[in-house]
């Protein structure tokens, strides 16, 4: 219920001060274990990716500093957050986000690593390429651009237009169980120019030249069950109906 209602509330709040064309998640399947990668530019990314993939069961990386705010550990707990050491190889993170696609839920990942700023893609590091060979989980490009707006709009009071795309689902095919370096960074280089195919050439960066894509570790011949979601009304009055139906016959 707590997680409903705070997922209401940051939806308000990206109303207020955001115009978001979500049509494109409707392509996102109900059901994991699904690896879904984004660009990462602000923190206007961050909720509207989870607070738009609710309910769905999301697991997701933040540096662990972030858990030292009282506030924010309580936010990012809500929503299923595993704490990773940035700049280290921290394998105690990425065995926990194998752990949650084991179980069948979504793992949310900026293969980048850092928040770009200006929107612009940046070259991916490693870490989306060892989870998705370990869990053998599908992959699914979720992009957004227009966030990298925002501090210029809401000083002129404005509202930000945020654009999502939703690319097709994929699966790596490696020769090898754990390729080394150089193959990993190709892979990850692969999966980056699915994302950048989405967006605008002006956001896309390092993978500007869409010339250079290749799909030569990609399996797009991949299984996955679409569904529409359900109306957010009929999932609070569901979510409603359930509380009061457990305060009015308490378990004993």
């Amino acid at each position: 219920m707590i997680k409903l209602l705070f997922n209401l509330f940051v939806r308000f709040v990206l109303f207020v001060i955001c115009d978001v064309n979500k049509r494109a998640l409707k392509a996102v399947p109900r059901q994991g274990p699904l690896i879904l990668i984004g660009n990462h530019i602000n923190f206007l990314d961050v909720l509207a990716a989870l607070t738009f993939s609710y309910p769905r069961k999301i697991f997701f990386l933040v540096k662990k500093e972030t858990f030292d705010t009282p506030f924010l550990r309580f936010l990012f707990n809500t929503w299923g957050s595993i704490p990773v050491d940035r700049g280290t190889a921290d394998f105690q993170a990425l065995n926990k986000a194998v752990d949650a696609l084991n179980k069948g839920y979504f793992f949310v990942i900026a293969p980048e690593g850092t928040r770009t700023k200006d929107g612009r893609l940046i070259q991916a590091h490693t870490g989306v390429v060892v989870i998705a060979l370990k869990s053998k989980a599908t992959i699914m490009p979720v992009v957004q651009y227009g966030g990298e707006k925002f501090y210029k709009n809401i000083k002129k009071l404005h509202r930000t237009k945020i654009i999502i795309q939703v690319g097709a689902p994929f699966m790596i095919c490696s020769s090898s169980a754990y390729p080394d370096k150089e193959e990993r960074q190709l892979i990850a280089d692969e999966i980056m120019y699915q994302m950048a195919k989405l967006l605008p050439a002006e956001c896309r960066g390092y993978y500007s030249d869409l010339s250079k894509a290749t799909t030569n570790h990609l399996n797009f011949n991949v299984p996955i069950v679409k569904s529409i979601p359900q109306p957010w009304r009929q999932k609070v009055a569901n979510a409603v109906r359930k509380y009061f139906s457990i305060a009015r016959n308490p378990a004993t």
